[in-house]
């Protein structure tokens, strides 16, 4: 099936602007919504299970044999399918709940362990970030590549540190200095999903994060894999989707930052409690 008639991901665009559609009628009513903490750090709204909801209809009516992982509700529908829709409703809920605009809706279709299609919409920017095995990834329906950036000097990383379990920032901070002092510059955005989009599409040059769950990063990893760019676990490995551990960027980049990171390797990983 070709990329423009792929039915998997018109159906995942759909269902991501209509749970977009639901989180932007709650953007300017977030001193009314009801938050709910799962963990230290960790926060759901209303607007992540109703955005949710309108995913898992649109998509159980299109394929009513399909399973589905959502980082809500958690596991559903048939047991035995060999489709499963991997759905982050609001990924970067703390920036959605202090107006912060990045954020985004992501859904991942895996298909017998393969990831076979993905989108990350982000709302506030309008903006439609799709892939297909095989078939290349677009922004808004142009393709789109990573960085060919041939070192750390002058490159643009970004990451994230695990708020929810403050003792294992040192890990991180020894890590950003290791490749601050290569000449790397960092930033902390604060939703994974639209950062590996952002990776896909060249604005950020290179990823990292330990302790990520599949919902985060199942999107992302084909978005970038179809963008040219390598995804990794911290072993060099292909393991990402299932421990949470992802190291990205263009292959030349990607081999560094892997370089710069493995001192480190005997403190990892870093798991979500």
């Amino acid at each position: 099936m070709s990329y423009a008639m792929n039915a998997f991901l018109v159906d995942a665009t759909a269902a991501a602007r209509a749970a977009a559609a639901v989180i932007l009628r709650k953007a300017d009513q977030l001193s009314s919504l009801t938050i709910m903490s799962k963990g230290l750090n960790d926060f759901v709204s209303e607007v992540d299970h109703d955005a949710e909801r309108e995913i898992v209809k649109i998509l159980s009516q299109a394929y009513p044999g399909h399973s589905f992982l959502c980082e809500e509700a958690g596991y559903q529908g048939c047991c035995d399918s060999e489709f499963t829709w991997i759905i982050d409703p609001l990924d970067g809920t703390t920036n959605f709940l202090h107006g912060f605009p990045q954020f985004a809706v992501s859904i991942a279709l895996l298909n017998f362990g393969c990831l076979e299609c993905g989108v990350i919409y982000d709302p506030t920017r309008d903006e439609l970030f799709t892939a297909v095995r095989g078939g290349g990834a677009a922004l808004n329906g142009r393709p789109m590549r990573v960085t060919e950036k041939s070192g750390l000097a002058g490159s643009l990383l970004c990451t994230g540190f695990p708020l929810w379990y403050p003792s294992d920032n040192s890990t991180y901070f020894d890590m950003m200095r290791t490749i601050v002092a290569e000449g790397a510059n960092i930033r902390r955005c604060g939703a994974a999903a639209l950062d590996l989009a952002w990776v896909a599409c060249g604005r950020i040059d290179g990823f990292w994060e330990m302790g990520l769950k599949p919902w985060d990063i199942a999107a992302g990893i084909l978005l970038i894999q179809e963008a040219g760019g390598i995804v990794t676990d911290f072993a060099g490995g292909g393991s990402s989707l299932e421990t949470g551990d992802i190291l990205t960027a263009g292959p030349t980049l990607q081999t560094q930052m892997y370089e710069a990171f493995f001192p480190y390797a005997d403190q990892l990983p870093i798991r979500r409690p």
